[in-house]
């Protein structure tokens, strides 16, 4: 048998999979057409145009998911087992092994399974270079099982997804979306409902495997394949540029011809589309239509009830006066130490018996405390958008990590810069992770972060940047160098996995590499930060803050546990603010309204927080998920989902003051209709 007379693997698998894919694609959108909707029809033309356009949508992200391929043919070469290039790559893969098992290497510092995961798969990489490179006769049969092993991994996911869009497709009746993108934060979640709610899902996740060992093995049969010898330098080096350049030009009939051959029915679009594409726009887009999928009210009832919520009278409260009555009229610092996953929970006067927070509950009975303060989401950025821009959370991602986020007046920083205040937002971390950089940098505030840190002014970092102490140290010179009123947020680090900080700071029985050890860390830091401030000029002069970004977990029982959002609020300014425990139920909105009033600013009509401390404040909180959008009031937590799905659950507080939510036999339509005009008027450009 001749040469010619053998297969290119290669060829045989990029041919294979986008036949696959593209066919796969057809079956699906055969399916999908007769799973429509009630109420969708289309007309003869458009589904014809759906099934064309859709074929090629589908061919072009066939190609670009085959792209990786390109760099799997790199590694089909006899060069790599030379006596030169073979003990180089030894070489340095026995390094990267002698690092990660030996020394406090980088993936360390993310702790839990990553070191672990990272040891597995360098050992697993040198010792099967090693085996291949000292025993000739294993290349060849090492070659086809990990050929042949990329294949089926490759035709299972393909037929897997397949199977996963027609399922959202009944639960949403579109391809993929933001909810797509949402089901892998809450992978856990997400999976034991499918688990409950689809009891075939395991039968067909073996039907898939079934069906990929026998498609390989009916492709594989009768050829004879050509292991060796694949390519010369000159093949390889068109195949790469050929390949990639094929995969720009499928982006760009994606991106930019695919949109245009839409027409105007969208169950007609949705059919054509493809839903890899549509989930990664997803991901990049990180929103979530919600006239699309939330139950929505009248535009002109919408507007007139949310202006009568968010409406505040000016306070005239005695208790007011009382509070704050000694700050001045102009002028005073605000210092908000936005403390990571920081549970009320975690503190002696919300039932913690641990004694993590000795500083924390020594400054709460010295301070103004929010005593039923909830965080609007489970996610940093969730915190931050709640503390910026005083609105409740969007549908989808949080306004910090989108593309439109520049937000000019309807902003904290750019209000307080018009007044004349430094505005600073200061994190022990890199700020381009969850984008808080670009959008802290261009809505008013000058953004410090670890790239401002010399080498002498850090003693301790993990991956997540450095502890808590050297972010206060680095505060507090930031303070001093300020030559007018200054407003300054922080954001520290220590209180996140993998929860290492400096040794001999914190007495901790056992190994306090855990969450109450890095909570009483945290707890040390903040205590020792405002002693050290007590020393410096403008310390009588401003009100320091500490509150939390969210809650250390948000699962419970239900998708909104209240608990779980509970935050601990303190605001603490001994020669301005008297102590005081204010228990109405608020939310991290509310927050900055009612220090704008302590500063006696006069807070945007954009700001839906309101005061807590006006006499006319309306009790009520807001909490999220990705999807789902709570609203907490007069005791009743109303929940609005996509598909236009509204629930409502009763708050029962148990004996030792925790919370729990029951179902509601009727639903309270004036709290819904709270709900809804509230996250309608935010959500709804």
């Amino acid at each position: 048998m001749t040469k010619r007379d053998t297969t290119n693997p290669m060829n045989l698998l990029w041919r294979s999979l986008l036949l696959l894919y593209v066919g796969v694609g057809l079956v699906l959108r055969v399916v999908l057409l007769f799973c429509l909707s009630d109420g969708a029809s289309l007309s003869a033309g458009e589904v014809v145009r759906a099934f064309a356009v859709g074929a090629v949508n589908d061919a072009c992200m066939g190609i670009v998911l085959c792209l990786p391929l390109l760099l799997y043919d790199l590694g089909l070469n006899e060069w790599k087992y030379g006596k030169v290039a073979g003990g180089v790559i030894l070489s340095l893969l026995a390094a990267a092994f002698c690092y990660v098992a030996f020394t406090h290497s980088v993936f360390h510092q993310y702790g839990g399974v990553v070191p672990g995961l990272a040891l597995g798969l360098v050992s697993w990489l040198t010792v099967s270079f090693a085996l291949r490179l000292f025993i000739p006769s294993w290349r060849l049969p090492w070659r086809r099982a990990a050929f042949i092993a990329l294949w089926a991994v490759y035709v299972f996911v393909l037929m897997g997804n397949a199977v996963a869009e027609f399922f959202f497709w009944q639960e949403f009746g579109v391809r993929y979306n933001f909810i797509a993108v949402d089901y892998l934060v809450y992978t856990n979640e997400v999976v034991g409902n499918i688990m409950e709610s689809y009891g075939a899902i395991p039968l067909l996740l073996v039907v898939i495997a079934v069906l990929t060992a026998l498609l390989i093995w009916a492709l594989l049969r009768g050829r004879r394949v050509q292991w060796t010898d694949i390519y010369s330098l000159r093949q390889l080096s068109l195949r790469e540029l050929g390949g990639w350049g094929l995969g720009a030009l499928c982006l760009l009939f994606l991106g930019v011809v695919s949109p245009r051959l839409e027409g105007d029915n969208l169950a007609a679009n949705q059919l054509q589309q493809n839903g890899a594409y549509d989930f990664v726009e997803a991901f990049r887009s990180n929103e979530l239509e919600y006239d699309r999928f939330y139950a929505m009210m009248d535009e002109a009832e919408c507007q007139q009830l949310y202006s009568e919520l968010t409406f505040d009278k000016l306070s005239t409260s005695a208790a007011w006066k009382e509070c704050v009555g000694a700050v001045p009229q102009q002028g005073v610092n605000v210092v908000m130490v936005t403390v990571e996953s920081l549970s009320a929970s975690f503190m002696a006067h919300y039932g913690n018996a641990e004694g993590i927070t000795p500083c924390l509950d020594a400054l709460y009975d010295r301070s103004l405390v929010f005593d039923s303060l909830y965080a609007v989401g489970n996610r940093t950025v969730r915190g931050l958008e709640a503390l910026s821009l005083c609105i409740p959370p969007s549908a989808g991602e949080s306004i910090v990590k989108r593309k439109d986020n520049r937000m000019g007046s309807r902003s904290l920083g750019y209000l307080l810069r018009q007044r004349g205040y430094e505005v600073q937002f200061i994190y022990g971390g890199d700020s381009y992770f969850d984008n808080m950089g670009d959008f802290f940098g261009h809505n008013g505030y000058d953004v410090i972060d670890r790239k401002q840190m010399s080498s002498e002014e850090v003693t301790f970092d993990n991956i997540w940047g450095v502890c808590d102490e050297d972010l206060f140290r680095k505060a507090l010179s930031v303070f001093d160098a300020n030559r007018q009123p200054f407003f300054a947020q922080l954001m520290t680090v220590s209180n996140h996995r993998p929860y290492t900080f400096p040794e001999g700071k914190i007495a901790f029985d056992g190994d306090p590499k855990c969450r109450s050890g890095a909570v009483k860390y945290c707890d040390f830091a903040i205590g020792k930060f405002l002693r050290e401030a007590e020393q410096h000029p403008w310390f009588a002069n401003t009100i320091f803050v500490i509150v939390a970004d969210h809650c250390a977990s948000s699962a419970g029982k239900t998708s909104i546990p209240v608990d779980k959002y509970h935050l601990p609020c303190i605001v603490y300014a001994p020669a301005m603010v008297k102590p005081c425990r204010v228990e109405k139920v608020c939310s991290q909105i509310d927050l900055v309204p009612t220090l704008l009033a302590m500063m006696h600013v006069d807070e945007p009509t954009s700001f839906a927080g309101r005061n807590i401390l006006s006499d006319s404040f309306r009790e009520r909180a807001f909490m999220a998920t990705y999807q789902d959008l709570g609203y907490l009031e007069s005791g009743v937590l109303t929940v609005l989902s996509p598909k236009q799905r509204v629930e409502q659950l009763r708050v029962v507080t148990k004996a030792d003051g925790k919370h729990s939510e029951e179902p509601m036999d009727r639903m309270d339509s004036c709290l819904v209709k709270h709900a809804q005009a509230y996250y309608q008027y935010v959500n709804v450009k």
